[in-house]
């Protein structure tokens, strides 16, 4: 029975640490999607529609992979996509507590799914979104930490920050 994993987050905007988690998905998975979070509490600095072009133009050489926008309970999300796994990446022992409550909760939610904790490669552990916006807002080079469709699209708007 073919697995498919779902790698959800706000990807705002998608990094070189996030890709690494896919790609590193894709080797142990029939199929990884890439749920791309609405996620309109975080205020995200570019819409939905943009990080999801973004990530996909990131991830287009990366075989069996999806990536999907979503505005739902990630436990709906991932019983819609038939998955049985959450993927999740952890950069450091700061990001472990809340991941694993997320992980708790999503157990209570959906029971019959997994939760499976990914590290990014030791060069990307401390690449944020938010401090690639940062350094692209004060004027940085952030290309060592994001494609350059996304590297492009900060320098066209540095102000994504704000």
């Amino acid at each position: 029975m073919p697995i498919t994993a779902i790698y959800p987050g706000t990807f705002d905007p998608v990094t070189h640490g996030h890709t690494d988690i896919v790609r590193r998905g894709a080797c142990l998975f029939d199929r990884v999607v890439v749920a791309v979070a609405a996620n309109p509490g975080k205020s995200p600095a570019f819409p939905l529609e943009t990080r999801v072009e973004q990530t996909r133009e990131a991830l287009k050489d990366v075989p069996r992979v999806e990536v999907i926008g979503f505005d739902s309970l990630l436990a709906h999300f991932v019983r819609e996509q038939q998955a049985t796994v959450i993927l999740r990446g952890l950069r450091a022992v700061s990001d472990f507590e809340h991941e694993f409550q997320l992980a708790a909760m999503n157990r209570q939610l959906a029971p019959e799914v997994e939760t499976l904790f990914l590290t990014p490669a030791e060069e990307y552990s401390f690449v944020s979104s938010s401090l690639v916006r940062e350094i692209a807002r004060l004027g940085g080079d952030v290309s060592k930490f994001v494609s350059p469709g996304v590297a492009r699209m900060l320098a066209r708007d540095p102000g994504v920050a704000d």
